[in-house]
């Protein structure tokens, strides 16, 4: 039998993005073979990478196959698969299916070989916005429907999701963003920069900037028993004063990894049109510049979302 290959970014070493051929492994099963349309390239996690900035991580060390954010076509099916058939535009959330090449996250290839549970059915009209779900999931694992945010720091692209889906669960949150340049685009809510709210306090701040040396300002603009939530992704170690935090009774939360009933709600609200997702990827290329739209991704302030258009790949 001849081996299955396919087209992938491959990140070959910190600041080293290469665009290669490699095996696939061997679908079982259990196993769905899907056709990529797009990929989303993270500005979180994946940024810390390229950059060589990730702290010790399970799975990490290069060369590595990034992307977690793929939105497929359903192309070959397992024989113990059902509920999915040809042709389905699904949700990929990564995929280990590079042999030797590590697959961390292992989304942004031509073809991937994925174990059916993981996928998640689309609606085919979403398009290239369908790869926002992770990002969307990843705020919705942040925020706590008993004590909705109501300060959300940062206007980035996680940011607006935890704003929107705050607005969408009957909540007004103020957003807070440095960037004079990142406060258009609300929906619902009010962005503002943080001087403009001296002296007010807020029960739950939900912090998405990955600022470690702003958590003492974050914490002195709670107000008792209040709840600060981290939900970005911090390079730096964490440390605040004690007594600020005493006087107010502080709790602090770290939202980890979204889970599969939190992709499961965010699907449901775009469905039923609670959730926009518009105006958020700002940015396509053809995959095959991957190499500059990385690039671009990570150093335009422009660029809240880059994707990469795997349709016309030759």
């Amino acid at each position: 039998m001849t081996q299955r290959t396919a087209q992938a970014v491959v990140l070959q070493a910190p600041r080293t993005l290469d665009w290669r051929r490699l095996a696939l492994s061997e679908p079982g099963a259990q196993d769905v073979v899907v056709q990529t349309l797009f990929s989303g390239i993270s500005t979180g996690t994946e940024r810390l990478f390229y950059t060589g900035e990730m702290p010790s991580f399970p799975g990490m060390g290069y060369p590595l196959v990034p992307g977690y954010e793929t939105v497929a076509q359903v192309i070959e099916s397992g024989s113990a698969v059902s509920g999915l058939k040809n042709g389905d535009t699904v949700f990929v959330p990564g995929a280990s299916c590079w042999g030797p090449v590590r697959g961390l996250f292992g989304g942004a290839g031509e073809q991937l070989v994925v174990p059916a549970s993981r996928l998640v059915s689309l609606r085919e009209d979403l398009q290239e916005q369908a790869v926002l779900l992770a990002l969307a999931a990843t705020a919705h694992h942040a925020i706590n429907r008993d004590a909705l945010p109501d300060l959300v720091v940062g206007h980035g692209t996680l940011g607006r999701l935890v704003a929107r889906l705050t607005v969408a669960l009957g909540g007004h949150p103020l957003v807070w963003e440095v960037n004079p340049a990142r406060r258009a685009g609300s929906q619902g809510y009010r962005v503002s920069a943080p001087d403009d709210s001296k002296g007010q306090r807020f029960q739950t701040i939900v912090d998405v900037s990955g600022h470690a040396p702003s958590l003492n300002e974050w914490v002195a603009h709670l107000a008792p028993g209040g709840e600060l939530v981290l939900a970005g992704f911090y390079t730096e170690s964490l440390a605040m004063s004690f007594v600020p935090a005493f006087l107010r009774e502080a709790r602090l939360r770290v939202a980890a990894q979204w889970q599969p009933e939190d992709m499961l709600a965010v699907r449901c609200l775009v469905e039923e049109g609670k959730l926009s997702l518009e105006g958020l990827v700002t940015h396509t290329r053809p995959a095959s510049e991957a190499a500059a739209a990385y690039t671009q991704a990570f150093d335009d302030e422009a660029c809240l979302k880059m994707v990469l258009d795997w349709r016309n790949l030759q």
